[in-house]
């Protein structure tokens, strides 16, 4: 069982800067991959990136060249770091976690958090 708590969202200014944050807790979360998803109104739930146990990384394209995902896997931690930030950004950013192996469709990811607002302006 693992249990996700995002932060770090808010209001920013288009070409802004945001970095989320997601803890992870549970005595294995870290052999777990751990994605970010997001969704916006009336859009389904998009993948945005995802970290392997190991660190392998891969991207959405509509995010590929700003955004970089990380973890630390002694705190059991993942980040999002966002730049360059658009208004089409805009949208309620999910952590989510599965057991193994690096995908990208939502219904593949067990474990999930409450999600964070993001909110760029232009």
């Amino acid at each position: 069982q693992v249990q996700l708590v995002e932060s770090g969202g808010g209001l920013v200014q288009a070409g802004g800067s945001l970095r989320l944050s997601c803890a992870a807790s549970g005595r294995t979360a870290n052999t777990y991959a751990l994605g970010w998803f997001r969704q916006a109104p009336g859009k389904e739930r998009a993948f945005v990136a995802v970290v392997s146990s190991t660190g392998g990384t891969y991207y959405g394209d509509s995010v590929k060249g700003r955004f970089t995902i990380s973890r630390d896997n002694a705190k059991n931690t993942v980040y999002l770091q966002m730049n360059s930030l658009k208004p089409e950004d805009t949208a309620v950013y999910y952590c989510a976690a599965r057991m193994r192996g690096v995908v990208t469709t939502p219904n593949n990811y067990g474990y999930w958090g409450q999600g964070t607002q993001v909110t760029v302006s232009s």
